[in-house]
């Protein structure tokens, strides 16, 4: 009996043992986890500071040279800058290329809608009449700094969201495309992206295509396909939008863009003012 229960006792030692070390095992393995997951945040937020310091710092060559050109850009350039031995392209284009939320006309607003949204063409006229009547429309309170009986206008892209008929879907697809600082009536074909052509002109890629690839090898575009009631000549020489990727660890890209204005400052002051920025991070194979 004694060594039944000797027996007995040594066995569930042995297992209580057992437990432990599983027990220890899986303690182990969490803090393990926990640990990776840490260090993976830490160099995934310093990757990105370090992309964001030098997307600013890139963006801001851009602006400099952009300053020191007495012949400013009328359409889409690229400057190359290198900053801290990183080479980087910063797209520079005239804010005129995108379509004004204040000055489109209804026609040009429907376009947009149809073309860059996919709405029918009837509710994409209903729509961007519903954008021109929200513009023209005086507040019955006016908002702070704003003269009375003025009308609303758009501020800002976001204020899309305010006006019945926008959700929030199709309000992401048309706000790269628009602009609340300009008050132009027509675009400037030079300095429109590709998706504002494609909404002039739909059903033409082959055509748009030829324009952009004439555009970018400082050709002659020819723009006579695009409706000219809805396109015209470069407005403003002091709005521009500037767009800079900056490569980051595993393939990964930060987009960072920014509209500015050209202002006349003095020297203590940046001789621009940021109207409004965005960053985006892509992830490998992204479009």
């Amino acid at each position: 009996m004694r060594r039944v229960r000797a027996a007995r006792s040594a066995g569930m030692a042995l297992v209580a043992v057992l437990w432990i070390v599983a027990a220890l095992s899986v303690l182990v393995t969490g803090l393990i986890l926990t640990t990776r997951a840490q260090i993976g945040v830490v160099a995934a937020g310093r990757d990105a500071a370090t992309g964001q310091a030098l997307g600013d710092a890139a963006i801001a060559l851009a602006l400099q040279a952009l300053l020191a050109d007495s012949d400013r850009p009328a359409g889409v350039q690229t400057v190359s800058v290198t900053y801290a031995d990183q080479s980087m392209q910063v797209e520079v284009a005239p804010l005129d290329g995108l379509i004004s939320l204040n000055g489109a006309s209804a026609p040009l607003l429907a376009a947009l809608l149809q073309g860059a949204s996919g709405l029918p063409p009837a509710a994409a006229q209903d729509l961007a009449q519903q954008l021109v009547d929200w513009r023209s429309e005086v507040p019955p309170t006016q908002t702070l700094g704003a003269a009375a009986g003025q009308p609303r206008l758009f501020e800002a892209p976001e204020d899309l969201l305010l006006v019945p008929g926008v959700d929030y879907d199709l309000y992401a697809r048309i706000a790269p495309l628009v602009s609340a600082d300009l008050r132009s009536g027509r675009v400037n074909p030079q300095a429109a992206p590709p998706q504002v052509l494609a909404a002039l002109a739909p059903g033409d890629p082959g055509r748009i295509a030829q324009f952009i690839a004439a555009r970018a090898g400082g050709q002659p575009a020819d723009s006579s396909f695009l409706d000219p009631s809805l396109v015209g000549a470069a407005s403003s020489g002091r709005f521009y939008r500037l767009r800079v990727s900056v490569p980051l660890d595993a393939g990964k890209m930060l987009v960072m863009t920014r509209d500015v204005t050209l202002i006349s400052a003095s020297s203590s002051l940046l001789p621009w003012r940021m109207l409004r920025q965005s960053r985006q991070i892509q992830l490998p194979g992204a479009p």
